[in-house]
């Protein structure tokens, strides 16, 4: 004998738990009338749109909630004449620089009629980082070859040339012009050669000998490593490391090198007067900086700042000192901050640059407590 049915609940309480699903999803979704009002935008959709909360907008006009995204509303407004509407497609907003994935459908009645239409959104800007960095990784492996065959062919005339001009001064010792002008042959081929030397570094790869690494430790190495390469004069340095900050799992000698190579570029910017302050904390969410290798889940992750009170830069050198060759020095390779930014890759991390002329400038190492490559934990180095 079949069971008697239960009779279904109220539409009331379908109505409000409908809501409750959509306001609780991690994709943004948003709904329009065919009149142009908006009937439901959920959490996610305010969010990414910098909107006040969601039940205070609906009701009113789309295009007017959505004035400061004229790319949504463009959609949005063309959804009842398409022919065929957009499935997963991405654009990028003019409003805020945001990378997006989106999907737009229609709302049919009983009768098949268009009476609204629905649109499905995901913040991929995070996705499309990294698929830039990718990107940027093969334009630099693309470089690295041919700077490897240049750098291997120019070392060997260059050594030459070293040797034939310290023959030539042994033999005009009595010859004051001709000596000073060997001694800028050999300085200039000197100079030359560590340029080549450099080249070489960068486009050799980078091979990480994994420990558990103290920052505190590699910041201390870095100072002294910087003060012999580069001339402080009266800059004043500031750390501040949390003695309670964990270990990183990193290769020491080339976590000194990046921040000796920061301190470095901060004492050139300051021109022996001024103070650098160097910072470092662990975060867990996303929020305060934290890592989201998956594009979701937060790792904990350790962010090491390095600022000082200098000039800064202007936007258009700012948006290139990372790209290799680009320098503003007279004598620079421009490769300095392009090896800090393939080690600090080779570590899973990121590095970022915040400055402006006369603001100072602000680098952020950006690295995860325990990276993982091709899904498993790297393994310490052997001990010697």
């Amino acid at each position: 004998m079949l069971k008697a049915q239960r009779a279904p609940k109220p539409t009331r309480h379908t109505d409000v738990f409908f809501r409750h699903m959509v306001g609780n999803m991690r994709n943004g979704v948003l709904a329009i009338e065919r009149t142009g009002e908006l009937v439901l935008i959920n959490g996610e959709a305010c969010r990414l749109f910098g909107l006040p909360p969601g039940a205070s907008l609906v009701g009113h006009p789309y295009a007017d909630v959505l004035s400061e995204h004229p790319d949504i509303v463009r959609i949005l407004s063309g959804a009842f004449e398409m022919a065929s509407l957009p499935n997963r497609a991405e654009m990028r907003l003019t409003s805020t620089d945001t990378v997006i994935g989106y999907t737009l459908s229609l709302v049919r009645d009983g009768s098949e009629q268009a009476v609204g239409a629905a649109l499905f959104f995901k913040d991929l800007t995070h996705v499309e980082q990294m698929e830039e960095r990718e990107r940027l990784r093969d334009r630099l492996a693309a470089v690295g070859e041919m700077a490897a065959v240049m750098a291997h062919e120019i070392k060997n005339p260059l050594a030459g040339i070293e040797v034939l001009a310290g023959l030539l001064r042994r033999k005009v010792p009595q010859s004051p012009d001709v000596q000073a002008l060997v001694i800028d042959i050999i300085g200039e081929a000197k100079m030359a050669n560590a340029i080549v030397q450099e080249v070489l570094e960068f486009v050799r790869p980078v091979r990480l000998q994994v420990d558990h690494t103290s920052v505190a430790k590699a910041l201390s190495s870095a100072e002294a490593m910087a003060d012999g390469k580069a001339k402080r004069g009266d800059i004043a340095v500031h750390k501040s490391v949390p003695a309670e900050l964990p270990l990183v799992a990193a290769d020491q000698y080339q976590l000194t090198q990046v921040f000796a190579n920061l301190l470095i570029n901060a004492y050139e910017a300051l021109g022996g007067n001024g103070r650098v302050d160097i910072s470092a904390r662990l975060v867990t969410t996303t929020a305060d900086g934290a890592l989201a290798p998956d594009g979701q889940n937060p790792v904990a992750t350790v962010v090491i700042e390095f600022a000082d009170n200098g000039p800064g830069l202007p936007p258009e050198i700012s948006d290139k000192i990372f790209n290799p060759f680009f320098t503003t020095k007279p004598q620079g390779s421009g490769l300095g901050l392009a090896i800090v930014r393939k080690i600090v890759d080779a570590h899973e991390g990121r590095i970022d640059v915040a400055t402006g002329q006369g603001l100072g400038t602000r680098f952020r190492v950006t690295l995860p407590v325990e990276p993982r490559k091709h899904g498993g934990a790297p393994q310490p180095a052997p001990k010697e």
